[in-house]
C-alpha cells in the first residue's frame, strides 16, 4: 500500500514534528542546536516560507512553519531534513536514516488554537524539567517573541494577540495535545459546556450582561482556559475586539 497523501493548508500553516530514529538524540551539543537553527534561517531566505514558533528538543522537533506556495512544505522539509543528516553523520561517524519514518505535517488554521498550539510547542522543555522558566530555554522561539531576532516571524502572532497576553497565556500550564495525526477540533456544545464549568452553571450569551470588570475577568479565564478568541466569539456572541482586549 503507497503512503497517504499529505494533506495541504490552505492557510500555508504546518505543525510539522520529526523525531529520531528508535528515539535518538538528533542533537548531541549546542553546536548542533545551532547548526540546524542557522540552516533554517539560510533556507527561509532560498525557499521564501515563514518560521512562528519552534523547539528544538534533544530527540525531536516541533516546528510551526507557513509556506508561501502551496505544496512547498515537502520541498521545505526535504532539504532541511536531508541536509541536517548528513551534517550529523558526517561530524558523528555514523550512517543511515537519522528521522524516524517521515516527518509529520498538519495544517494549522490561522486562528484556532494558534497561540495555544505555540504555547504547546514552547511549554515542551519545561514539561521535560529541562527548565524552570521559558525564557531559560535557547532552543525554541519563546526567547525571540521576547527578546527579538531575525529567524521568527513574530508580527504576525503579535497582530492578533499582544506581547503582555501572549506572554501570560504562555506562563499557564495547560494539558494541550495536539496529536500530529488529526487536527484537534472541539465543537460548539462542547465549548459550552467548558464555558458553564467556569461560570458556575450561566449560560454563555450571560456573559455579555454581565458588568464590564465581572465580564473581562470571565473572558481571561476563558483564554488561560485555551479556549480561542473564536470559540468564545462564537458561543458567547461578544464580538473578538472585546475578547481580544480582555
Amino acid at each position: 500500500m503507497g503512503r497517504q497523501a499529505r494533506q495541504l493548508s490552505s492557510s500555508g500553516f504546518y505543525h510539522v514534528v520529526f523525531r529520531g530514529i528508535n528515539h535518538q538524540h538528533i542533537f548531541e551539543n549546542e553546536s548542533d542546536y545551532t547548526y540546524f537553527l542557522k540552516d533554517l534561517q539560510y533556507l527561509k531566505g532560498s525557499l521564501v516560507f515563514e518560521v512562528h514558533a519552534y523547539c528544538l528538543m534533544s530527540n525531536h522537533v516541533h516546528l510551526l512553519l507557513r509556506e508561501k506556495c502551496l505544496g512547498d512544505i515537502s520541498l521545505i522539509m526535504k532539504r532541511l531534513l536531508t541536509k541536517y543528516a548528513m551534517y550529523f553523520n558526517r561530524k558523528y561517524q555514523r550512517s543511515g536514516a537519522l528521522i524516524a519514518s517521515r516527518y509529520k505535517s498538519v495544517p494549522v488554521e490561522a486562528d484556532e488554537y494558534f497561540i495555544p498550539l505555540q504555547r504547546y510547542i514552547h511549554q515542551n522543555p519545561l514539561k521535560a524539567g529541562l527548565v524552570n522558566n521559558l525564557d531559560e530555554y535557547f532552543f525554541s522561539s519563546y526567547r525571540e517573541y521576547l527578546f527579538g531576532g531575525g529567524l521568527v516571524d513574530t508580527a504576525f502572532t503579535l497582530g492578533l494577540i499582544d506581547r503582555e497576553e501572549w506572554i501570560r497565556l504562555h506562563q499557564v500550564q495547560e494539558n494541550d495535545v495536539f496529536e500530529v495525526s488529526g487536527k484537534l477540533s472541539v465543537n460548539d456544545e462542547e465549548i459550552r459546556r467548558r464555558i458553564m464549568f467556569h461560570t458556575n452553571g450561566s449560560e454563555p450569551h450571560e456573559i455579555g450582561k454581565w458588568g464590564k470588570a465581572e465580564r473581562d475577568s470571565m473572558l481571561r479565564k476563558l483564554k488561560e482556559a485555551g479556549l480561542s478568541i473564536r470559540q468564545i466569539e462564537r458561543v458567547t456572541g461578544i464580538s473578538r475586539g472585546v475578547i481580544g482586549k480582555s
